[in-house]
């Protein structure tokens, strides 16, 4: 996770350079706004396609033969773990959110985010599944009723999906102070998959590094809430398809994974929104 926290902090300041340089241009008619949220997530998945496939290298330690196989409709479910957020320090192993955006704010409220989606993804043990290819020089084409001790699939630490948005907002409500305001938001972006992959395979486990596995593509719409100027919540729903081209199973150079799936995200987000006048004259 020290990682991804690194990687997000690179992101927000390329956010920051982003919006200096829109701020400068005749495209802005209003002051922008500066943003960052953090939240949590429930995700359901879709079935996938998992096809696990190593070619097989005798030079290599620790080799685990070859294989080139498929499992068909295998069911996943996610793994909150809101058990750990009474602990303040344990506050990242929930299936968080986490975002940094900047507003033009002209008349069409349009603006740019970095999404980070910490969410997880289980292989649900015990279900029954058609595994069809080659194992260790078998050819196999049946169902069968996995068990956890000789095969588990996961991306616990976690399926990471990491987009670039573009968003649009209209305004439903304004108080007569207008210092509330409450919006709908949609939010289309693409981007990257940067899963921790936790494989049991033949009875044996290793929990991956992370990875840059494969792209997402989406799109989040919901309900945007400013308060007294600075305070944001958000409560949106999200749809994605998340291709994981080449995730690790043993480690790099004994096997890989690829498999596809759809998502769909219920988030909870609060933060606080900066006006850019005032954040860009302590950024100077």
């Amino acid at each position: 996770m020290r990682k991804c926290f690194v990687l997000l902090l690179l992101i927000v300041q390329t956010t920051i350079s982003f919006a200096r340089v829109f701020s400068d241009t005749s495209i802005v008619k209003k002051k922008g706004s500066f943003y960052i949220l953090w939240g949590y997530n429930r995700e359901r998945y879709t079935k996938s396609t998992i096809h696990f496939k190593n070619d097989g290298d005798p030079n290599l330690k620790n080799e685990f033969g070859v294989y080139d196989f498929r499992i068909y409709k295998a069911v996943a479910h996610d793994a909150p773990d809101f058990d750990k957020l009474p602990d303040v320090i344990n506050i990242t192993i929930p299936q968080f959110n986490a975002r940094a955006g900047y507003y033009f704010n002209n008349e069409r409220d349009f603006g740019i985010e970095i999404n980070y989606d910490h969410a997880k993804y289980v292989v649900t043990d015990g279900q029954k599944m058609r595994i069809k290819g080659n194992i260790l020089g078998q050819m196999v084409d049946k169902d069968t009723v996995f068990s956890r001790n000789d095969f588990h699939f996961e991306h616990t630490d976690g399926a990471n999906f990491w987009m670039f948005n573009v968003m649009k907002r209209w305004k439903l409500y304004t108080s007569k102070n207008e210092k509330h305001n409450i919006g709908l938001v949609v939010k289309p972006g693409i981007g990257f998959v940067m899963p921790r992959t936790d494989v049991t395979i033949f009875g044996q486990r290793l929990n991956n590094n992370w990875k840059i596995a494969g792209a997402i593509a989406g799109v989040e719409t919901g309900i945007r809430a400013e308060l007294w100027k600075g305070w944001v919540i958000e409560f949106t729903g999200k749809a994605t398809y998340a291709d994981y081209i080449n995730c690790l199973v043993h480690g790099k150079g004994h096997g890989n994974a690829q498999h596809a799936f759809g998502a769909l995200q219920g988030i909870l987000t609060m933060g606080y929104q900066f006006d850019w006048g005032h954040l860009g004259k302590n950024l100077r």
